[in-house]
């Protein structure tokens, strides 16, 4: 419940997923692939590093404002990619929101770059 509440302060744009089943399915499947930063105690960023064992993705990379600018969200994805790294991963793809200018721009900060070949197609399950 505390990083959904965190994720509506800190992140932009919402997902299905976001709810206490979500997190928890994705705890149990992986409970190494969600990655939290503290500091002073509390949380600052996450990012979640999922790796499929064929593709390595990363979502819900968000700080919190208070935090922004101290190298929260560059130290959450290094992590991540050292997981990816250590399990095989060859290439990091993440979903930025197209309208996310503050996103976009720390995406480009860490040397990721869209791929204008590829679109994102979706089909809602549930």
């Amino acid at each position: 419940e505390h990083v959904l509440a965190f994720w509506k302060e800190a992140a932009e744009g919402t997902s299905i997923s976001d709810d206490s089943e979500g997190v928890a399915r994705l705890i149990a499947r992986d409970p190494e692939a969600l990655l939290l930063a503290e500091r002073d105690g509390e949380l600052a960023g996450t990012v979640i590093a999922g790796f499929d064992g064929w593709r390595c993705h990363l979502y819900r990379l968000a700080v919190h404002p208070e935090h922004r600018r101290r190298g929260v969200a560059t130290a959450l994805l290094r992590a991540a990619e050292d997981r990816f790294a250590s399990l095989g991963g060859r290439r990091a793809d993440a979903m930025v929101l197209d309208d996310n200018a503050l996103g976009r721009h720390a995406w480009e900060a860490a040397d990721y770059a869209p791929e204008p070949q590829w679109s994102r197609w979706v089909k809602h399950l549930v």
